[in-house]
């Protein structure tokens, strides 16, 4: 499939294991390396058993597997999974720019639900980029229009999305609108690190790492976890 990256190495598993499910079976990464069919396919099963839309790294995944029946089984399973978000996407991008209407209800229901499969990265570029920058207006109209509607959660996706695609100007612009509207939120802090590590800007890294530090703003273990190395 052409509209699919094949590579694993671009892909994370991101599903938590089902204890009763899989117990009697291997990771996928394990399954593919010993070419474990049996596990493989049962794992395969297993996955599509759920809500597919957040399973499709798995999925893509399986497509490197030697066994011609998993490969081609997960090979269908994603075409028509990517194919139905590309058509409810379309759907809700024509209803937000529709005239007339309240946009925001769309607006908001198009991140959330483009941002559970593009943070996946099963899509070529050009076309994650296409999906990134569709994101991105919906993201804009909230923060332009209904901005109570545009929550600190969306800004993140979107930067992280950017990082993603060495987008760092526009995302340091929704670095920026996100200290405007949500200057307590954790994200925000971190949205600033990641683009500041990632670029090489050592100075304003540390800066935005002191103004964390010194902050009310309750951290997680990850961004404890990032404190604590580099102080």
């Amino acid at each position: 499939l052409e509209d699919v990256i094949f590579s694993k190495e671009r892909v994370q598993t991101r599903q938590m294991a089902d204890a009763d499910a899989e117990g009697n079976i291997v990771p996928i990464e394990e399954a593919l390396a010993v070419s474990d069919k049996d596990s493989m396919r049962t794992l395969l099963m297993n996955i599509i058993k759920g809500d597919v839309q957040d399973s499709l790294a798995s999925i893509a995944l399986a497509l490197n597997s030697e066994d011609s029946e998993t490969s081609h089984y997960a090979a269908t399973v994603l075409r028509d999974a990517l194919n139905d978000f590309r058509a409810h996407v379309q759907e809700l991008y024509n209803k937000m720019q529709q005239e007339g209407l309240d946009a925001s209800p769309y607006a908001v229901e198009l991140i959330t639900y483009m941002n559970r499969v593009l943070v996946q990265d099963v899509f070529h570029e050009a076309e994650q980029r296409s999906f990134v920058d569709m994101m991105e207006e919906a993201c804009t109209l909230l923060y332009e229009k209904f901005w109570r509607e545009l929550r600190a959660e969306h800004i993140q996706w979107l930067c992280s999305l950017l990082l993603s695609l060495g987008e760092y100007d526009r995302m340091k612009v929704w670095c920026d609108r996100s200290r405007e509207f949500f200057p307590d939120e954790l994200s925000t802090y971190t949205n600033y690190l990641k683009l500041y590590f990632t670029t090489g800007q050592k100075k304003e890294f540390f800066t935005e790492l002191d103004r964390l530090k010194a902050s009310r703003v309750v951290i997680d273990r990850e961004t404890l976890d990032l404190i604590r190395t580099f102080t």
